[in-house]
């Protein structure tokens, strides 16, 4: 509590005066002010911080960021994974999904040939490659193709000719890879196909490509440096007066439940 103390003013001075004197007469004095205990030693307050609670939620917000991050790498890692070592339950033999894939099949003369053809499968990438060697007989040219389903497009490399040829894909011949896989391992196991039977197509080249941006990644490695053209399909049969004006060489291969033999053909 504050003490103040008081004099009395002198006798006969009027209270203006009294006032004066009393003012003169403590002039210079020290005042004692006395506080309570308690408040002596009560601590000054100090200005409260607002920055740390926006520091944690920063600090949260990184965190939170920083786990999000690593589980998208890692679901990224483990489906890539999975993707490339889903054939090794199949029986894949080495990484580059590869098989060697031997079978007999009927012509159109009902004679028995054998073809052979080495596949890889491409699953994460959604793409198939196929290699024809140089075939025993010479009924068709030994050849590389790709469907690639995620363009949409088939390119045929004639190894004989050196050129390559691209067409839209046909899904009603040609399998995607997850099923032609599946018949691959069941030929190889015996357990399906033993012999098979052949259809027959025929393409006209039409055009020279030139923009190779639009064939995709693995149709441009594989027709990188050769000459490109674009093929359409031929609805019907040709006329036999017709033979003599254009020249086909033929490819066949295998890329369903039979054996496809496809002609390309181009005018003299």
């Amino acid at each position: 509590m504050v003490k103040i103390s008081f004099q009395q003013p002198a006798a006969g001075l009027k209270p203006e005066k009294e006032a004066a004197a009393a003012t003169g007469a403590n002039y210079g004095a020290k005042a004692e002010v006395l506080l309570p205990h308690d408040l002596e030693e009560q601590p000054l307050p100090f200005p409260v911080e607002t920055r740390k609670p926006l520091s944690r939620i920063f600090y949260w917000t990184m965190m939170m960021l920083l786990l999000l991050l690593g589980l998208i790498l890692t679901s990224m890692y483990v489906y890539r994974y999975f993707s490339y070592t889903f054939p090794n339950q199949y029986g894949l033999e080495d990484q580059e999904q590869e098989m060697l894939c031997q079978l007999f099949y009927v012509d159109e003369l009902r004679e028995q040939l054998e073809l052979h053809e080495n596949v890889r499968i491409y699953l994460g990438e959604n793409y198939e490659q196929i290699s024809i060697p140089m075939p025993h007989f010479g009924e068709s040219d030994p050849a590389d193709i790709i469907h690639d389903f995620q363009r949409g497009l088939t390119a045929y490399l004639d190894i004989s000719l050196d050129k390559c040829y691209v067409i839209e894909l046909n899904t009603t011949t040609v399998m995607p890879p997850q099923s032609f896989w599946e018949l691959l391992v069941n030929v190889k196991k015996g357990a399906y196909l033993p012999q098979t039977y052949m259809i027959q197509e025929e393409m006209i080249v039409t055009e020279h490509v030139t923009d190779v941006d639009q064939l995709g990644f693995y149709i441009y490695a594989l027709c990188r440096d050769k000459e490109i053209y674009r093929l359409k399909r031929r609805t019907a049969r040709r006329h036999i007066h017709r033979r003599a004006a254009e020249t086909c060489h033929h490819i066949r291969h295998f890329e369903n439940t039979f054996v496809v033999d496809t002609a390309i053909c181009q005018k003299l």
